[in-house]
């Protein structure tokens, strides 16, 4: 994400989403209520006096929307901002018509708010410091392979496959399967890293994933390269890819990927409700009551929970944001892209992790 402008006191942002990441974190900043502005078309009757009904056409056009609805569809690599047209140039009819937005990348987009929470902010700025948006994680071992690209918001499954290989009273039948697994599982890589240019993590149980390591080694040193590292996990597939996550072992690889971050609070948030220490709580009515007492050091929620809720619950979770913020709190909205996320969606989608512990 670049940043044009940055007028906090004018209520405004002015930034250019140059990934796929990107648009997912405008998803999340970008509110009912809010304003956004950016070069759009629309289609306009063309009519003249005494003239023969003209077809309408399709102009370009720089406009203003009131936003109602925003849409992400990361299949299709798209962002769209639904709402009623409040600024157009005078020649054009069309104020107060609803009109659809297409977000795209490499085009200026203006933002604006009547008031830019604390982790607005913060995602929009660490979003333009993002060097390496994505990782591409390959978990293989005798059972099962998934490939999965890393993304800010989560994991984008590529490939998952179940391997039936011989067993190890037939070496020479396994050797020759693994053989073959390793090449469609090569193949596999290449394809998706390709349009990726990516690191690329292996990771996997026992001694299969070192044997594809050194396959990818003498088969194609390009895309050896490219591998950042290399860990054992006690799973397989994509529940494996989970746990290098949920374990901190990618840390190092993925260090500028929000999940990483996301995963370890939500781990953190677990570990504390499962010792019954009552220095975390979890649930709208909980953490309310928490952040009353001042006690809340990390509000953490869920991306749903902000933009499904009711008018009337946004705004008690709004006012318990901004309370938090008050407080020198620290907020973190957590994507439901990943394991973490469904995971918090699971205690109702808002938690905190408290200074003190209260009764």
């Amino acid at each position: 994400m670049k940043i044009l402008e940055l007028q906090l006191k004018k209520g405004f942002a002015r930034v250019v989403p140059q990934t796929l990441d990107d648009f997912w974190h405008l998803y999340n900043i970008i509110y009912p209520g809010d304003q956004v502005y950016a070069r759009t078309t629309r289609e306009i009757k063309i009519q003249q006096e005494y003239a023969r009904k003209q077809p309408s056409k399709r102009i370009q056009v720089f406009l203003g929307l009131q936003v109602e609805k925003v849409y992400w569809d990361k299949s299709l690599n798209r962002l769209r901002v639904h709402g009623t047209i409040s600024d157009i140039p005078e020649e054009i009819a069309g104020k107060g018509a609803y009109h659809t937005l297409n977000v795209v990348l490499d085009q200026p987009l203006t933002i604006i708010k009547s008031k830019w929470m604390k982790h607005q902010i913060d995602r929009l700025k660490k979003a333009s410091q993002v060097e390496t948006s994505f990782v591409l994680i390959t978990s293989i071992d005798d059972e099962e392979l998934a490939i999965a690209v890393l993304r800010q918001y989560g994991l984008e499954i590529k490939a998952e496959k179940t391997i039936a290989l011989p067993g190890k009273m037939e070496p020479e039948h396994r050797e020759e399967a693994l053989r073959g697994y390793f090449k469609e599982a090569l193949n596999t890589l290449r394809e998706t890293w390709s349009g990726l240019k990516c690191p690329i993590v292996i990771i996997g149980l026992g001694f299969v994933k070192n044997g594809f390591v050194k396959y990818v080694q003498g088969m194609a040193p390009d895309l050896a390269n490219q591998i950042a590292d290399v860990k054992s996990v006690n799973s397989s597939g994509v529940t494996g890819i989970n746990e290098a996550l949920r374990s901190g072992v990618l840390a190092k690889t993925i260090k500028n990927a929000r999940i990483a971050d996301e995963t370890k609070l939500v781990e953190e948030l677990l570990l504390r409700l499962g010792k019954g220490t009552n220095d975390a709580t979890y649930g709208l009515d909980e953490v309310e009551k928490a952040t009353q007492y001042g006690a809340v050091d990390k509000l953490i929620i869920t991306d749903t929970m902000l933009r499904e809720s009711s008018d009337e619950k946004r705004t008690e979770l709004e006012k318990i944001m901004l309370e938090v913020e008050k407080k020198a709190g620290k907020i973190t909205v957590v994507s439901t892209e990943h394991e973490a996320g469904n995971k918090l969606e699971g205690l109702g989608g808002v938690a905190a992790i408290l200074r003190f512990p209260i009764g």
